[in-house]
């Protein structure tokens, strides 16, 4: 985040500390005078006894709710882009090194293809492929080896 949202998300987030806290003593002090009527033998509930919160502390709870979004939404990285050539351009043009800074840490903002480490792994190789290429080299007289089903297997 920038300097300008961060402070902007810390302002709001004071005036929603404050917000609250008014709330909690607003309440504090409405069931203080509620237990001292009551106490009273002749004081009976009406409805306008209710609790209601005050209208300044109401708004100031949204308020301070908006100029944290209004925060939070500046301090955002800009969005990469949703379509697929101009995402796989950006891949293309990054290095192969792209993924970590000088220090050797991972760079968060990295554009490149994180798992190119876990695709290039042997658990993704193509396992026909290399049955194919191994009857074939084994067809050239280098290996015997029987066949059933298409599946080349080593006599014992």
């Amino acid at each position: 985040m920038s300097g300008y949202s961060s402070l902007i998300t810390v302002v709001g987030l004071a005036f929603l500390v404050h917000a609250c806290y008014s709330a909690h003593e607003h309440f504090a002090l409405y069931s203080i005078n509620i237990d001292s009527l009551t106490s009273i033998s002749s004081y009976t509930a009406t409805p306008n006894s209710i609790y209601y919160l005050p209208i300044d502390i109401s708004i100031e709870t949204i308020l301070a709710v908006i100029i944290i979004c209004l925060g939070l939404v500046l301090g955002t990285p800009e969005l990469r882009p949703i379509q697929w050539r101009v995402w796989a351009g950006q891949i293309e043009r990054q290095r192969e090194d792209g993924i970590f800074k000088k220090n050797g840490m991972i760079d968060n903002d990295y554009v490149g293809n994180f798992y190119k480490a876990l695709e290039s792994r042997p658990g993704f190789v193509d396992i026909r492929k290399q049955r194919k290429r191994f009857i074939e080299w084994a067809k050239n007289g280098q290996l015997p080896l029987t066949e059933t089903n298409g599946i080349a297997k080593i006599p014992k």
